[in-house]
C-alpha cells in the first residue's frame, strides 16, 4: 500500500461540502484566505486550486457565473487576461517555473471539473516534474502546503492593487 502525506485532504473529507457553486464568491472577503482568493479585480479574480496539478496551481475567473468564453464581456474577457499575464509574472518570480501551462476547458467532454463556471488554469511546470510517481502510480507529489504556497503568493498579488 503507497501511502502519501496531504493534511489538507481531510479538510475536505470531513468538511460540509457547498451546496453552491465554489466559484460563485460572497461580495465580503472574509473567507478569502479559507476559499484561497489572492486577489478580486473588477469583473475578474484569481483564486488556487485547493486540489492542484503542481505547487502555485492558480485559477482566473470571471465573478459572472457563465461556462463559456463567448459569453464573457469585452471587459471580463480584458481583465480576465490581464490576471493571467499578471499571474505568470508572479509564478514566475515565486517559483520559477520552466514553463507555465495555460488553459481553460469548456464542457465535461473537454475535460471540465466545473463546467458550469468558467475558470482559466495557470499550471506551474519544471523539467521532469511528471517524475516516476506521477508516471507510475498515477500520483502527484505537491511539496508545499496549500496556505504556504497562499501566504508566500499573497503579497505579490496585493502588489497588483484591489487585491484581497
Amino acid at each position: 500500500m503507497d501511502v502519501l502525506w496531504a493534511p489538507w485532504r481531510l479538510d475536505y473529507i470531513l468538511g460540509p461540502k457547498p451546496d453552491e457553486c465554489v466559484f460563485c464568491l460572497p461580495e465580503h472577503t472574509r473567507e478569502d484566505r479559507e476559499r484561497l482568493v489572492l486577489h478580486r479585480g473588477e469583473h475578474c479574480f484569481v483564486i488556487m486550486n485547493k486540489f492542484p496539478y503542481n505547487n502555485g496551481h492558480l485559477m482566473v475567473t470571471p465573478y459572472r457565473h457563465l461556462s463559456c468564453p463567448t459569453q464573457l464581456t469585452d471587459e471580463e474577457s480584458h481583465e480576465a487576461m490581464d490576471l493571467i499575464r499578471a499571474s505568470v509574472g508572479i509564478l514566475r518570480s515565486r517559483f520559477s517555473p520552466q514553463g507555465v501551462n495555460v488553459g481553460l476547458n469548456i464542457g465535461e467532454a473537454a475535460g471540465a471539473g466545473i463546467r458550469e463556471h468558467l475558470h482559466f488554469h495557470l499550471v506551474p511546470r519544471w523539467n521532469g516534474d511528471s517524475s516516476f510517481m506521477a508516471v507510475f502510480s498515477e500520483t502527484r507529489v505537491i511539496p508545499e502546503h496549500l496556505l504556504a504556497t497562499y501566504d508566500a503568493l499573497l503579497p505579490l498579488f496585493r502588489k497588483l492593487g484591489t487585491g484581497a
